[in-house]
């Protein structure tokens, strides 16, 4: 029995130029259209009469209208997936017109039709009647037309998610995926709609590559979190979803982390811990600094001898500088008259 991996793989399709076929039916066109003028105002037997009447009139309303269903007009980067009586027979590729058989069909399942959109701009209207926005992921960069297949390099920006990082926090995070269709007969017959499929994988695989890492890590650590490693985590997202939607001929050129913030409910409690550890780093600066300059400063009176300090008015020094390097407000002067014993 066969997988199927080996029974959807692309053929690709030999077809016929289409523009001698156009230009053929429309000379034979033409043609009947002159044998019903001819039988009209022909003058001679019947029998000659009927049968120039019967070609024309036969050639318009069967023959005529196959050879234009049989045409194919593709543009640059578009692809027709074709079948035969329910049987695919190959992939239509490559720009221009192209002449097959009229009773092939042209299979899309990820294309819009006339209903779904209809009913899309419905829900559209109402929402945007109750100041609502529609959450759906959207495909960008690639529209379809009818049944044919975009073959161009398309960006799908999945909804914002909450998510719990490695460590418990929920975070509110977005991905944009930039991918396209590889293998046309994977992409139509082996999943029901490949659009779909490859938002719902976003979502699993942005899901499990979250909850391996931690929103943020302190301060010198080594280890990989989601705000400051987010290059090799796009890397690692970008994998996994295309281990994900490979059985559906798609490829995953970059995966890209496009919103990235702590959910509602502890972005207060989170800002002030950035906050506190912010304070903290500043004032551990603040005091090497200060330590610094009053050690700098006793030696250059030492070495000066600007004065003669023992150890209590060393001390008294001491922590007047740091008072005064170290606090968060100007310092105020105060006059000494007398003696500090």
């Amino acid at each position: 029995m066969k997988t199927s991996t080996t029974q959807y793989e692309e053929r690709a399709l030999r077809a016929a130029n289409g523009m001698g076929v156009l230009l053929l039916d429309l000379l034979l066109t033409a043609a009947a259209i002159a044998l019903i003028v001819c039988g009209a105002l022909w003058r001679g037997a019947d029998w000659v009469r009927t049968v120039m009447l019967a070609v024309g009139i036969v050639y318009l309303c069967v023959p005529c209208w196959l050879l234009l269903c049989g045409i194919k007009v593709l543009q640059p980067n578009e692809a027709l997936v074709l079948t035969l009586f329910g049987r695919y027979i190959g992939t239509l590729k490559g720009e221009g017109i192209y002449f097959v058989n009229p009773f092939c069909v042209a299979v899309n399942p990820a294309a819009p039709d006339a209903a779904a959109e209809a009913s899309k701009v419905a829900q559209t209207a109402v929402a945007a009647s109750q100041g609502k926005e529609l959450s759906t992921g959207t495909v960008t960069g690639g529209a379809s037309r009818g049944k044919r297949l975009s073959l161009k390099t398309m960006t799908l920006n999945n909804d914002k998610q909450k998510i719990n990082d490695l460590l418990g926090n929920p975070i509110i995070i977005g991905v944009a995926v930039i991918w396209h269709v590889e293998d046309t007969a994977r992409a139509v017959f082996a999943v029901d709609n490949y659009k779909e499929f490859l938002s719902i994988q976003t979502d699993a695989a942005l899901r499990n590559t979250v909850r391996l890492y931690p929103y943020d890590v302190a301060d010198g650590g080594d280890e990989k979190s989601l705000r400051g490693s987010s290059q090799e985590i796009a890397a690692v997202l970008a994998e996994e979803i295309q281990s994900r939607v490979t059985c559906a001929g798609l490829r995953i050129e970059e995966a890209r982390i496009t919103t990235l913030a702590y959910a509602p409910e502890i972005a207060a409690a989170m800002l002030q811990r950035q906050q506190a550890s912010a304070i903290v780093d500043a004032r551990k600066l603040i005091v090497e600094g200060a330590v610094g300059m009053v050690e700098m400063a006793l030696d250059e009176l030492s070495r000066k001898q600007v004065v003669d300090l023992d150890d209590e008015r060393r001390a008294q020094m001491v922590s007047n500088l740091m008072v005064v390097l170290c606090a968060g407000r100007d310092a105020q002067p105060v006059v000494n008259s007398g003696s500090i014993y």
